[in-house]
């Protein structure tokens, strides 16, 4: 039985359904595919160049790079999330400016291949501090931005905050994401 059970309503702010309705219904173990959707991003970056990372498909809207500097931003609060919430912590945690975090990110200005780097490095880290996690403290609720949110539900709104930033990468940028793993390195 996969560690994370899936999120029922209650587990999480309303606002994080529309990340949730972007993962696979038929997915039964988020980190399996954490670490798939993880190694589709990195096979991704990896086939960028400097100029398409750069690309942003409307004046005013981010970049590559910095869709991918927000991801590991989120991906490293949702962690903390995580942390906070299993090891007993019972203040509440503050919200996130997603825009002032992502002005202040100096993804745009990096190389694409630091950002591929450093995605691939933040994936692996919060893959192993998910799976260090004590089984009895999966169920504990925390205070995130004044709402409830169960630990459990927190991979599984990663694993869809990702999947939500690859669809808008191939909806609005107008790029094709291999899903296949199997030829990475």
């Amino acid at each position: 039985m996969p560690l994370y059970a899936k999120p029922v309503p209650g587990d999480y702010a309303e606002y994080y359904q529309k990340y949730l309705d972007k993962v696979d219904p038929a997915a039964t173990d988020v980190l399996a595919l954490m670490k798939a959707q993880g190694l589709v991003m990195l096979k991704f970056l990896r086939g960028l160049t400097e100029e398409q990372a750069d690309y942003r498909y409307a004046p005013g809207k981010w970049s590559v790079k910095d869709i991918v500097g927000h991801i590991v931003d989120m991906e490293r609060v949702f962690i903390f999330r995580a942390l906070w919430i299993g090891r007993g912590e019972k203040q509440t945690q503050p919200g996130v400016d997603e825009d002032m975090w992502a002005a202040a990110s100096n993804a745009g200005s990096r190389p694409i291949a630091a950002l591929w780097r450093e995605h691939h490095v933040a994936k692996t880290n919060h893959l192993y501090i998910l799976k260090s996690l004590d089984p009895s403290v999966i169920s504990r609720v925390g205070i995130c931005d004044d709402r409830p949110v169960s630990l459990s539900a927190i991979p599984w709104i990663m694993a869809g905050h990702e999947r939500h930033h690859m669809d808008v990468l191939e909806e609005r940028y107008g790029f094709k994401i291999d899903w296949e793993t199997d030829s990475i390195y």
